[in-house]
């Protein structure tokens, strides 16, 4: 059988990680098992659709390197054939006309809330006969109220649930236009989707969307429903957890991959292993492992899993990412020190790429101020003096290098008689504004004899203002 899987979010927000996680585990299992992945926008809701929500959901999974291998298709444009299927229900008796009204319906909930009854439709119009077009109608599905439908859930194992449970759900509203139950069915039997891998959220959905299928003869798919993503307080992930958009983690510096393993890790695992390629994803997914139970959304584990990955990628893959930040620091990543050499010597130091452009900014700007602890810290009693020392040095060296430059550190150090710390970190605070950053003789060699010798005597004229 060839396997086939389907990411659907309606677009009336922003790509959230719950739906990331479900757009990952649905393209592993494609990806593991050589099917196809479809990306379906379900844009029906047409007072809450945006085009906005559309390009953030194509912008995250673009980000995220889930790409599909058909799509994205939009259900406003397949109107036409829902229309087609719901006739084909009518004319088959499997769906009704409904006249009840919003009062009606009204009284009938509350009726049923005040004897305790679960609330649902009671059926009144299921024998309505052929539509009367001097009366507002719906269209209502015949569910069928015998027997039982048995989800076989690849997560959560056999889900029965009793056909009288159900009521006749609304496929068609008073407008015409399909409802959500109606035209996921139809996607999903048309562009033959086997694997229907979505939020447990969806369950009460499954069992009634399962008996439009088999009206319609269709082949019903089979079902894996996720577990939900809780926030630390125990409650559902939402916006008041903070970060939940995945395009918000791109903004606060996380690589994708970081964010694709910590999502692989929210609710399936493959032994005690912690740290996946997205290879090793590919190969060792599999429904069957993934655990039943919510998992909690640790933004601490997220950060460290970053640091990894900042750590240990390929310098030119995290380069790519940085230039993007460094972008929105105002600087322009081609005017300074090659970026894959400044993710070398920054990547220890950073958890969040928002960190290391933040803390490389002045490899390519000049300064106006130096921190005041470091200043007072270093620059004192002649500092100034080594440092016009280090640049008449400096300024003689034909051939710039962090190995010549930290020579020529190491050598004014003993002919003056002082440990490394009071000619380095002078020197430090002197072309970086700060006593923090990489190793004195790379930090020379990204900056470079220019800006070094320029910045020396700049620091030279502050210090001795001072006095």
């Amino acid at each position: 059988m060839s396997i086939t899987t389907r990411f659907a979010p309606s677009p009336t927000g922003y790509l959230h990680v719950g739906g990331a996680r479900t757009a990952l585990f649905s393209w592993l299992y494609a990806r593991k098992h050589g099917g196809k992945f479809i990306l379906r926008i379900e844009d029906t809701d047409l007072e809450r659709s945006t085009q906005e929500s559309v390009n953030a959901i194509l912008e995250g999974m673009s980000w995220l390197g889930l790409d599909y291998d058909a799509g994205p298709f939009y259900q406003t444009q397949h109107f036409d054939r829902y229309k087609e299927i719901i006739q084909q229900l009518l004319a088959q008796g499997d769906a009704y006309y409904c006249y009840c009204s919003k009062d009606e319906l009204e009284q009938l909930r509350a009726d049923q809330m005040a004897n305790k009854q679960k609330p649902r439709y009671n059926g009144k119009c299921r024998d309505s006969g052929a539509l009367d077009p001097s009366k507002e109608s719906v269209i209502r599905f015949k569910n069928p109220v015998d027997g039982v439908v048995t989800i076989v859930d690849l997560v959560k194992g056999d889900i029965v649930v009793a056909n009288k449970e159900l009521d006749d759900l609304i496929i068609a509203r008073g407008d015409g236009t399909p409802t959500y139950n109606l035209t996921v069915v139809v996607d999903d039997m048309d562009m033959r989707v086997t694997h229907v891998i979505r939020g447990d959220d969806h369950i009460n959905n499954t069992p009634r969307q399962m008996n439009i299928l088999k009206a319609l003869g269709a082949v019903v798919p089979e079902y894996a429903h996720l577990p939900m993503i809780l926030g630390a307080d125990g409650a559902r992930l939402s916006k008041r957890h903070g970060a939940v958009s995945v395009m918000q983690f791109r903004d606060e510096g996380y690589l994708p991959e970081a964010l694709l393993n910590y999502l692989v890790r929210l609710g399936w695992s493959h032994g005690d292993q912690e740290i996946f390629t997205i290879d090793e994803m590919v190969e060792y997914f599999e429904l069957d492992d993934v655990n039943v139970s919510a998992s909690t959304f640790n933004m601490e584990k997220l950060l460290w899993l970053n640091h990894q990955y900042i750590m240990n990628s390929d310098p030119v893959h995290v380069a790519r990412h940085l230039s993007w930040h460094m972008g929105q620091l105002g600087i322009d990543p081609a005017e300074g020190p090659n970026l894959v050499d400044l993710v070398n010597a920054q990547r220890e130091r950073s958890k969040t790429l928002v960190e290391m452009a933040a803390s490389s900014v002045y490899f390519y700007k000049d300064f106006d101020a130096y921190d005041d602890k470091a200043v007072k810290k270093n620059f004192t009693a002649g500092s100034d003096e080594v440092l016009a020392r280090l640049h008449d040095e400096f300024v003689n060296v034909s051939e710039w290098t962090g190995e010549v430059a930290h020579q020529i550190i190491t050598d004014l150090a003993e002919v003056l008689g002082l440990n490394m710390g009071k000619v380095a970190q002078p020197l430090r605070v002197a072309v970086c504004g700060s006593g923090v950053s990489p190793a004195i003789d790379i930090t020379l060699s990204l900056l470079g004899q220019e800006k070094t010798l320029r910045r020396i005597e700049k620091a030279i004229n502050y210090i001795r203002s001072l006095k």
